[in-house]
């Protein structure tokens, strides 16, 4: 069975972790293409290996990632309250959530983001899929 060394995945961990820091201020769809970028090529290198069950557990982490940025795009309450609407919040629920004085890594896996942003969500806006890439690639 072949696998991807230990150091290799630290890395990819690693880079995901700079791609999607919330201070680089380069907006989302920058993000998306960058990640798009970087997790193609290294699925595609690495296709060949047995890693769905490291990929799984990365895609958890990855969707929270993914939320925390967006969740700091959104910086102010006004913004918060407008967009939660939008992702079909009511009224009153997205006021109460926009108003929230939790950091926003607790509340990329809270229910406030986790309702609004689902990760079919994340896939439709086109943010990459880590197990939808490996299963194309892994499968053929």
């Amino acid at each position: 069975m072949i696998t991807v060394h230990k150091k290799s995945k630290e890395q990819f961990l690693r880079e995901l972790k700079s791609i999607t820091k919330r201070s680089n201020g380069k907006g989302l769809s920058w993000l998306k293409n960058r990640l798009t970028e970087y997790i193609r090529g290294w699925i595609g290198y690495y296709y060949l290996a047995d890693m769905k069950t490291f990929l799984q557990r990365t895609e958890e982490w990855y969707h929270r990632r993914i939320r925390c940025y967006i969740w700091k795009c959104w910086k102010r309450v006004h913004t918060r309250f407008t967009n939660l609407m939008k992702c079909g919040i009511g009224r009153w629920r997205a006021w109460q959530w926009a108003n929230t004085r939790k950091g926003y890594w607790r509340i990329a896996t809270s229910p406030i983001l986790k309702c609004a942003i689902t990760n079919d969500g994340l896939v439709r806006q086109g943010y990459p899929s880590l197990l939808g890439i490996y299963t194309k690639l892994h499968s053929n």
